[in-house]
């Protein structure tokens, strides 16, 4: 038994890592380690300098899904439910606050990358599912086990998986309950990059440090109009389109940026004629 925090966390040039620490118990997800992961979120969001959010592991998987054996927050273990209601509720609101931390991590206007340098499996999957960018190493691999118990992952392993690698595949991850290695991953669009094994680390901080570098209101409107354009139709996708870059158009950086733009444009014009 180790007395270690199941979640660290450590700020670099501005991105804010956080590392799933249960390597003895291959990551699996506990009451504490979402109370931390929910109190590092929160700091994300609310700190000006942290411009993007990493998540990554330690040991042989990145996560092998959630502790069954870890009982509530208050130590208990929960009995059976014996309705209907009580199963979607408990879906809903309990399940160490899931439900209501993966909807932060999609409506935080940060971008959030997660790096699987091994097995992601059942929950550990449906908290990426939630994350901006998804990069895995060569060796990671990717499954839902739920099926082998006769049940669906139900937060976010059918919604957000059919949103983002459509039906087609997610048939195969959930009804056919099949792994996936990570070229097929790649195939499937369910991560955005795959990194050779050595290089790994180093690869995926190259990428978070490229993303905060970038502006961080385009970040943010793009985030959710990305969203919002997924679910409507072409006409009022466009109209999203336009509503979203009228605010960025009046932004103070983008005037300045483009007027000297077009200033470097005329006098390289004038020099050529």
């Amino acid at each position: 038994m180790t007395d270690a925090p199941h979640l660290l966390t450590e700020d670099n040039d501005g991105i804010l890592i956080a590392t799933l620490n249960r390597p003895d118990k291959l990551n699996a997800i506990t009451p504490d380690m979402m109370a931390l992961f929910d109190e590092a979120l929160i700091r994300f969001r609310e700190t000006p300098e942290l411009k993007v959010m990493l998540i990554r592991a330690t040991g042989r998987f990145f996560c092998s899904g959630a502790d069954l054996r870890a009982g509530t927050k208050d130590g208990s273990v929960p009995s059976p439910d014996r309705t209907g209601v009580a199963v979607r509720e408990r879906h809903r609101l309990q399940l160490n606050g899931m439900h209501r931390i993966y909807d932060e991590m999609e409506h935080i206007e940060k971008p959030i990358v997660i790096a699987h340098h091994s097995t992601c499996v059942g929950g550990g999957l449906e908290m990426s599912l939630s994350c901006d960018f998804r990069l895995a190493a060569k060796s990671a691999s990717y499954a839902f086990p739920e099926g082998k118990f006769g049940v669906l992952p139900a937060s976010n392993g059918v919604s957000r998986l059919t949103r983002i690698v459509g039906p087609h595949w997610a048939r195969y991850l959930i009804m056919a309950n099949l792994p996936a290695d990570a070229d097929r991953a790649y195939t499937m669009g369910l991560v955005h990059e795959v990194f050779p094994d050595d290089t790994f680390e180093d690869d995926v901080m190259q990428f978070c440090r490229h993303l905060a570098k970038q502006h961080g209101e385009q970040m943010g409107t793009a985030k959710l109009a990305i969203e919002m354009c997924w679910e409507l139709g072409r006409d009022q996708a466009r109209h999203v389109e336009r509503m979203a870059n009228s605010a960025l158009m009046l932004n103070p950086d983008y005037l300045a940026g483009i007027e000297k733009y077009v200033a470097g444009i005329g006098s390289k014009g004038k020099k050529d004629g």
